[in-house]
């Protein structure tokens, strides 16, 4: 009889993917730690050098409550709340509205949708409002609708 082939060694292929599997591991983690220290090397260069002396006198920065306050509206009279009754001063297309005491011929707020200028919204969320308002801001999460009933 012939003699038996020898057995086939896997332990060598084996091994070498559990070398590859740890060094693409460790490889990342080294470089991080190598960039890390370079970052801190070269902020410490910075801080050892002298700072340039100056000559002119230092003025103190102007604060906003040093700032003559212009005539706007205080951020309350612009915001507009569930209950709050308001007016149109503007036109149907360009709205303005302004804040007044509930009674006749003022619409109510029944509800401030924010980060949307979705008008139909109010057709679910509000089913009972009669007219909506759409503030649209150039930041879009500024943005909101109001949904409002005619008293």
């Amino acid at each position: 009889m012939p003699p038996a082939p020898p057995a086939k060694r896997r332990g060598g292929k084996i091994a070498l993917i559990v070398v590859l599997v740890v060094l693409l591991l460790v490889c990342p983690c080294l470089g991080l730690v190598g960039w890390a220290a370079w970052k801190a090397a070269d902020g410490d260069g910075d801080a050892a050098a002298p700072a340039p002396s100056l000559s002119a006198p230092v003025v103190p920065p102007v604060l906003p409550s040093d700032l003559p306050s212009p005539n706007l509206p205080s951020p309350d009279e612009e915001e507009f709340a569930k209950g709050d009754c308001v007016v149109n001063d503007g036109s149907e297309d360009d709205a303005d509205l302004r804040k007044v005491p509930c009674g006749p011929n003022t619409y109510q707020v029944l509800l401030r949708i924010p980060a949307t200028t979705d008008g139909d919204r109010c057709k679910t969320l509000a089913p009972q409002a009669t007219a909506n308002y759409v503030h649209d801001n150039t930041i879009d999460v500024l943005d909101y609708v109001l949904c409002l009933k005619k008293r």
